[in-house]
């Protein structure tokens, strides 16, 4: 299935239901759906003709949106943010994954240096150096 932007949509993000549907399935007036859209909760896909298409993930924002303000008591700033540090979250996992793929893939063909630092130098054992002055007396190896 092709998007708006011409790449493969997954099911879940294909835009089908009318606001009417998608506020009956959320259990809310299509006005609150509305209201979500300006505060900037929810952006429906359009048509040509410009009328709103909710998607199945719009669905689960929806009631995810419900949840938070009618359940646990917090208001629409409070969910807007609440979404948005998800959304990092989300964001941060995915790039963690691929940054620990790419750990091991380097691992798997030659030993990782520790940072720029570590290339350049080599750790020598302290007692391979000249003696400290609270050392006199010690022979160092």
């Amino acid at each position: 299935m092709k998007g708006q932007s011409g790449r493969s949509e997954r099911p879940e993000d294909r835009a089908v239901y009318i606001i009417s549907v998608a506020a009956e399935l959320a259990g809310v007036h299509p006005q609150t759906l509305r209201i979500y859209e300006r505060k900037g909760l929810l952006r429906p896909q359009r048509t040509s003709g410009n009328t709103r298409r909710y998607s199945e993930r719009d669905i689960a924002r929806l009631q995810m949106i419900q949840e938070l303000t009618q359940r646990e008591g917090v208001n629409l700033a409070g969910v807007k943010l609440i979404m948005q540090m998800q959304t990092e979250l989300e964001e941060l996992r995915r790039r963690t994954a691929e940054l620990e793929a790419e750990l091991r893939r380097v691992r798997r063909g030659r030993p990782v240096p520790l940072g720029p630092s570590s290339a350049s130098f080599d750790i020598v054992p302290l007692r391979t150096l000249v003696a400290l002055p609270w050392q006199r007396g010690v022979v160092s190896s």
